[in-house]
């Protein structure tokens, strides 16, 4: 990244977010960090569109309209369809789709009237991947898949704006889950590459989609091959 440009990372005071933060200062960009976390540099909820009106303006007010815009953020849920209730919609929709969009148009407005940019959102391969007891998660980034495309076509041809889809990341998402345990080696055996990925695994992906200047309206797949092939194995473990 060279160092005219100016980065907001939404969600970037932790696990992916911070990770494209840190490479992104290493090489010399100014870097605005949006979280609810108190570390972060401007505490903002995206589910609440003043909170995101008021931080889009301090942004901008301390660092002027950003180029580079990655939105890294959302909240994990489970927890099987007939059991939910329509609270569950609102909260997982209302951060993970309504909440992003609210964060992509307030800056994307500015970029437009300043020239233009990138904007990568973190998606997941639960949009397309059919996950029992995750029907809201993988609904939410459905949904948010859309909503990038479509702005991709609605601001073009001035700001560019692409998703990353991590698969099973070992990331604070992931809660007290073990590492070790039945779920999680079972998902690094199905894994192409053998492993759950990182937090650098999907921010090298995301800081390399910004710089593709002829690359919109994409969801890059970052998922060390997990989403390649379905989970039922009839003939067993794969023999090297």
């Amino acid at each position: 990244m060279s160092s005219t440009q100016r980065a907001v990372v939404i969600g970037g005071a932790s696990g992916i977010g911070a990770a494209v933060a840190a490479r992104q200062r290493l090489a010399g960009t100014e870097v605005a960090v949006w979280d609810v976390a108190d570390t972060a540099d401007i505490i903002c909820d995206i589910s609440d569109p003043d909170q995101v009106e008021a931080s889009a303006a301090a942004s901008i007010t301390k660092s002027g309209v950003p180029t580079v815009v990655t939105i890294s953020v959302g909240i994990g849920h489970a927890g099987m369809l007939l059991d939910e209730s329509s609270d569950g919609w609102d909260r997982v929709m209302g951060v993970n789709a309504k909440g992003v969009w609210l964060a992509m148009c307030a800056l994307a407005r500015p970029m437009l009237a300043a020239g233009g940019g990138s904007i990568v959102v973190t998606s997941s391969v639960s949009a397309r991947l059919v996950d029992r007891s995750m029907g809201l998660y993988c609904a939410s980034k459905a949904a948010l898949d859309m909503v990038i495309k479509v702005s991709a076509v609605e601001w073009a041809p001035t700001l560019r704006v692409n998703g990353v889809a991590p698969g099973v990341t070992d990331t604070p998402m992931l809660g007290p889950a073990r590492r070790d345990g039945t779920w999680l080696t079972g998902v690094a055996r199905r894994t192409a590459l053998g492993r759950l990925g990182t937090a650098d695994d999907i921010a090298e992906s995301i800081l390399g989609v910004h710089a593709m200047n002829w690359v919109t309206g994409q969801i890059i797949e970052c998922d060390g091959g997990l989403g390649l092939r379905s989970p039922i194995d009839p003939l067993g473990p794969a023999r090297s």
